[in-house]
């Protein structure tokens, strides 16, 4: 069994211990976040961090009508920009909590006046240092290259951040049963997709709402373990420009948990299907087009985590069944150090 897959399997017991770790300083959390509300929010992170941001970031807008915008650390490390920030929320997310211009960008939001905080899974981490808060993952020692518990892990403490701030108490409570709900989702059996992708050489990856963040993730696995050249769109977009990619025969994942995006997906995959396109399309036992099962996450908001739990699985064994070597992945490290 390949790190990824091991540490993949390893997310929903990591998740269980998170949520426990995690209750007493979210709570607080939540409560200073309610006492003094941001008028906005800003996220700094990069790859698989940056694909958990754009979870956040929707959860937030969702539950809490803040926006967020992401920020691109280069305007703290290159471009010097003037911030005026008082009254927003800086988070900042990594695994490593290392990479110099996450660091730099994150003082320079707080030297603008806003309220930094940093989600990262490796304890006394330079970023950690360089915020007002902490958020541990607690996902434990990531080996593989390839991301996966930790990146779990951030989604779910995103969920619970945005849980103990904001006034919808059942995604809270629904919170409580993610790691059993995961646990079910990691023994989806996925099969279908490795004999469907382990041939091609680019493909398309759609979900929508707070399913692209997990599109995006899985793009970017396909890439990095299968050097699959895989690009993620939401839903809504693929029939402006990206629709030109799609042809007889073009792979095409298309992620449709339950949830009021469902609709919508399930006619797009109707429609690349229509003009030729090879569609893999994961949604629920409900949906009998389906090809690949998803496990019900207990809540629309969770969903991603599911289908991401279930998608590790996959794009470990396809990796291996291309011949590489999802451990280590052509010209990547752990840590990237970005100036």
């Amino acid at each position: 069994m390949s790190l990824m897959l091991e540490e993949a399997r390893n997310a929903p017991e990591r998740i269980r211990g998170q949520l426990q770790r995690n209750a007493e300083a979210l709570a607080a959390l939540g409560a200073r976040l309610r006492q003094a509300p941001p008028h906005g929010a800003m996220t700094v992170a990069r790859g698989s961090s940056d694909h958990a941001a754009t979870y956040l970031a929707y959860l937030v807008m969702k539950h809490l009508g803040r926006p967020v915008a992401s920020v691109p650390p280069s305007l703290a490390t290159l471009a010097e920009a003037p911030w005026r920030l008082a009254g927003q929320l800086a988070v900042a997310i990594s695994q490593s909590g290392q990479s110099p211009d996450l660091v730099a960008a994150q003082r320079a939001l707080a030297g603008g006046g806003a309220r930094t905080l940093a989600l990262v899974n490796t304890p006394e981490s330079p970023l950690g240092a360089a915020s007002d808060d902490e958020l541990p993952l607690y996902a434990g020692e990531e080996r593989s290259v390839a991301a996966t518990k930790s990146y779990l892990a951030t989604l779910s403490a995103a969920a619970q951040l945005v849980a103990g701030w904001g006034p919808d108490r059942t995604l809270g409570e629904a919170l409580v049963g993610l790691p059993e709900r995961l646990a079910r989702a990691r023994e989806q059996d996925w099969s279908a997709a490795i004999e469907a992708l382990v041939g091609v050489e680019r493909m398309m990856v759609v979900g929508r709402g707070p399913g692209l963040a997990v599109a995006q993730e899985a793009a970017l696995k396909f890439k990095e373990t299968c050097a699959i050249q895989a690009e993620p769109f939401s839903g809504a977009e693929v029939r402006h420009g990206p629709m030109a990619l799609v042809g007889p025969g073009y792979p095409v994942l298309v992620f449709a948990p339950p949830g009021a995006e469902q609709a919508g997906l399930l006619e797009l995959a109707d429609w690349l299907e229509g003009v030729g396109a090879r569609v893999l399309l994961a949604a629920d036992a409900g949906v009998a087009k389906r090809r690949l099962t998803l496990a019900d996450a207990g809540h629309d908001d969770l969903q991603p985590l599911s289908v991401i739990q279930s998608f590790y699985g996959m794009a470990a064994d396809l990796a291996a069944a291309r011949g590489s070597d999802p451990d280590r992945p052509r010209h990547l490290r752990k840590v990237t150090r970005t100036l």
